[in-house]
């Protein structure tokens, strides 16, 4: 931006300064959970513009409409989806197939959370299993401690295999231009990887000490999964959108489309399939309510965490962090992958990812040019990925799935407190972030 023209308009300030203080202002009252988020952002991008570092104009070309798209569509299809009970079906199937077998469970309701965390967001996830691992581990009698945590982290883990999977893999897609296969080509495989190894570390420390008798198995076993399907026919119409859509973000590189259009496109399509036939009142209602799904809140903090974060680019704040973090690491792509993947971590362990990755896209950006390009630069935006996702791990508020499993417990009676939790969820992310930095290593420095 102009820097005579900025000063003039903030009344002689220097506008980095002020950009600074906006934002760091906004993530402090952020970090204490006191105001709604969405308004928070908000309000801080209102004085953003109010002060002159951008215009109404320009804070509309810091918004990425690509990443609310993709948000607003998928919402809209998980939301429509779950009113047929598929998700629901598929948890109790997979704990018929192990016979109810405790140690078993443990691992399939683990594995089923970390598969459709890669579909779903987290929230959206553990809401649909949480109930389904209380619902089993009472008639078996079983503590549902190590089921609930077990979930968290797979929530998290899964989340980072696909582009759509967690907000973070959204912003770093939408602003790489990043296919969905891009995703699951890099990240897929250490993800497996890495819930492999939790699920067996759980297993050895929990595996054990989970026992049933036949009797409380054979209750479960009478579960008829298929009665959790509330409608067949919408069932049908939602795998079908759902495939669909998911073949076209698999395909979107060589169809030139973005995965926004994509999701918006099948929103609509499942839309006109869930209310075709009703009358027009009842036809209204059900869109009406189907469009009540979409989380207006996530939506409108993004808005608002756009504009504050692209005010900071417009004021050159992000390239001279930039510079800075290319110093630290003496121009070397493997060191600032390591630094970058760890400080994603701990930091995401503490605050929300979103903010921060929403930050530290347009710094890694800067640092392109002087590392080699985006080419060379692709490690670094993989580890900021792993890094700000499996750091969701770190405390019981690195991510909004902890907070809602914790919710639920105390509901039924299961404390989760943060304390205990850190004894469980400290190893659990350093050990994911160890596989993380191992598996970039291997695949770009060997």
């Amino acid at each position: 931006m102009d820097a005579a023209t900025a000063s003039h308009l903030i009344f002689g300030l220097n506008p980095q300064i002020v950009a600074t203080a906006i934002v760091v202002i906004c993530y402090l009252i952020l970090f204490t959970e006191k105001l709604n988020r969405a308004v928070v952002a908000l309000l801080a991008a209102a004085v953003m513009i109010f002060s002159g570092i951008l215009t109404q104009t320009t804070a509309l070309k810091g918004i990425d409409f690509n990443t609310l798209a993709l948000l607003i569509g998928m919402m809209t299809i998980v939301g429509i989806c779950e009113k047929s009970g598929m998700f629901q079906y598929v948890a109790f199937w997979g704990a018929k197939k192990v016979r109810a077998n405790p140690r078993g469970l443990l691992a399939v309701l683990a594995f089923v959370t970390a598969f459709f965390s890669a579909f779903l967001d987290n929230v959206t996830t553990v809401l649909l299993i949480v109930p389904v691992t209380f619902q089993i581990t009472k008639k078996l009698k079983v503590n549902p401690y190590p089921y609930l945590i077990l979930e968290i982290f797979s929530s998290n883990i899964g989340g980072t295999a696909t582009l759509i999977g967690d907000p973070p893999n959204i912003l770093i897609g939408s602003a790489l231009n990043l296919s969905f296969m891009d995703f699951v080509k890099e990240l897929t495989p250490v993800v497996i990887t890495t819930m492999i190894v939790i699920v067996l570390i759980f297993d050895f420390f929990w595996g054990r000490h989970l026992k049933t008798d036949l009797k409380k198995r054979a209750e479960v076993m009478k579960i008829d999964e298929r009665k959790a399907i509330t409608d067949k026919g919408l069932l049908t119409k939602c795998l079908v959108v759902l495939f669909t859509v998911i073949a076209a973000f698999i395909s979107a590189e060589h169809l030139h489309i973005a995965n926004g259009t994509i999701a918006i496109c099948g929103a609509a399509v499942l839309l006109l399939l869930y209310t075709w036939g009703n009358r027009h009142d009842e036809r209204e209602a059900k869109t009406a309510e189907a469009l009540a799904m979409v989380d207006w809140t996530t939506i409108f903090f993004f808005s608002g965490l756009f504009v504050i974060v692209y005010g900071l680019e417009e004021t050159g704040v992000l390239t001279l962090l930039g510079q800075e973090f290319v110093k630290m690491t003496e121009g070397s792509i493997s060191k600032t992958m390591l630094l970058i993947i760890w400080v994603s971590a701990l930091v995401s362990s503490a605050i929300d990812n979103i903010p921060f990755v929403a930050t530290m896209i347009p710094m890694i950006k800067s640092m392109e040019a002087d590392l080699g390009g985006r080419e060379a630069m692709m490690p670094v935006w993989w580890a900021l990925s792993l890094g700000a996702c499996f750091g969701g791990n770190g405390t019981l508020i690195g991510a909004s799935a902890n907070v809602i499993v914790a919710g639920l417990a105390q509901r039924h009676g299961n404390h989760i407190s943060f304390i205990r939790f850190l004894k469980w969820s400290i190893p659990v992310m350093l050990i994911s972030v160890a596989i993380g930095c191992a598996w970039l290593y291997i695949q770009y420095f060997e």
